[in-house]
């Protein structure tokens, strides 16, 4: 007898078992120092950036877009695989308890954004309104957890619907709505937020009625999203550890290729060079990783009103950009034609070092810039030798021994 609440609690073991091994890489030492400095020096700036608040500073906009992004956010996680297309998709109408403990898990798992978020907000919000009390703010938490819920199971009704127009307008629909009450909510309009929530609900109502109108569940629908996510976790993971799970996307990005390859002579002792160049770019990982580091790290640089702060931020993402780097050096691993390139091994290793030089000093060069354009001249200066000092004793004194 198929027993989908037991067959539940083994794929969720699994599962916790899978990304717990991943995680323990992720939130290593140095990873773990860098989030506390950063979440440290970010509260010290906040609080001090809220003792000047403008009092026409949008922060009704602000957190109720916020909040609208969150409640709208809500994957199912199904932990479905690509077997239960043949195995399991026999057994749909006796998975009503599989699915229910997916959504609870789902609620549950996608709590702490919005934990995260309230926290955060939450100072902002009593300066913004300190005739307001605690007990306002907590039902406005409350609200943000009915929504939640209600945009869960709607996205989760919507998954019976193939066609992914539909989906997608259905999903802009009600984002727009979550925005709209939640702005009206913090700003104390309570009538136009009811007659908002009045229209949500009534596509809320409309996605369950055009849900029960559908053939059944869309099986491989469900499976791609899940193994898209799990993908995505699969690439953070491969920052810090090797990840045999992970399918490599490769995008075009031609004329990048072009412009980075273009200087590389054509020789056996830059086969390795040309590869990781091209590596960087087109895959789906590296370059967007590194050009996000380059931009949250300028806008510290350039926000924050304390050199010395500003110096250390330079240099925190500076080290995780440069520290994510290493993955490069296993990107090919399983890709066996490496292993018949007439090529001296050292020459891979020597071009991971090159390109991880190239980077890191592009980085230094960049962030430099900015203090350069807040007026620091010293900073200015700081900036592009410390730069440079970290990355040469970081690269060959840390990464270099590593790459094996």
């Amino acid at each position: 007898m198929f027993d989908s609440h037991e067959f539940y609690k083994k794929r969720f073991s699994s599962h916790i078992k899978e990304t717990s091994r991943y995680l323990k890489y992720i939130f290593n030492g140095h990873m773990a120092f860098a989030i506390l400095f950063f979440i440290s020096a970010s509260a010290y700036y906040y609080q001090q950036w809220l003792t000047e608040l403008p009092e026409n500073f949008p922060t009704a906009l602000i957190i109720g877009v916020t909040f609208g992004l969150l409640v709208s956010y809500s994957p199912v996680r199904t932990l479905l695989r690509e077997p239960d297309l043949v195995f399991i998709i026999v057994a749909e109408s006796k998975m009503r308890a599989y699915f229910r403990n997916a959504i609870i898990y789902s609620f549950v798992i996608q709590l702490y954004l919005i934990l995260l978020f309230a926290a955060a907000f939450g100072p902002l919000y009593f300066a913004s309104y300190p005739d307001r009390g605690g007990n306002v703010y907590m039902l406005t938490l409350l609200v943000v957890l009915i929504f939640k819920l209600a945009n869960l199971l709607a996205n989760w009704w919507m998954l019976k619907v193939r066609e992914p127009g539909i989906r997608n307008m259905d999903l802009l629909i009600r984002t727009v709505l979550n925005i709209v009450i939640f702005y009206f909510i913090i700003e104390g309009e309570m009538l136009f937020a009811g007659i908002t929530s009045v229209i949500f609900f009534a596509v809320f109502l409309y996605d369950y009625y055009f849900s029960n109108r559908q053939s059944g569940l869309v099986w491989d629908l469900l499976v791609e999203k899940d193994q898209n996510r799990m993908q995505a976790f699969y690439r953070l993971a491969n920052m810090f550890a090797d990840v045999p799970h992970l399918k490599n996307r490769v995008k075009k990005r031609q004329w990048l290729v072009e412009l980075a390859s273009k200087g590389i002579i054509l020789d056996k002792k830059n086969t390795y060079d040309y590869l990781l160049r091209i590596s960087f770019i087109r895959s789906g990982d590296y370059l967007g990783m590194y050009l996000r580091l380059i931009v949250l790290g300028g806008l510290f640089i350039y926000f924050i009103p304390n050199l010395w702060m500003r110096l250390l931020f330079a240099m925190l993402f500076l080290y995780l950009s440069t520290f994510q780097m290493m993955a490069l050096y296993q990107h090919h691993r399983t890709n066996v034609w490496l292993d018949l390139y007439p090529v001296d091994i050292k020459h891979r290793k020597k071009a991971v070092i090159k390109i991880i030089h190239q980077l890191s000093f592009l980085q230094t060069i960049l962030f430099s810039l900015i203090f350069l354009l807040a007026g620091e001249y010293l900073g200015f200066i700081i900036a592009i030798a410390g730069g440079a000092v970290f990355t040469i004793v970081f690269v060959n004194g840390y990464i270099k021994p590593r790459l094996k």
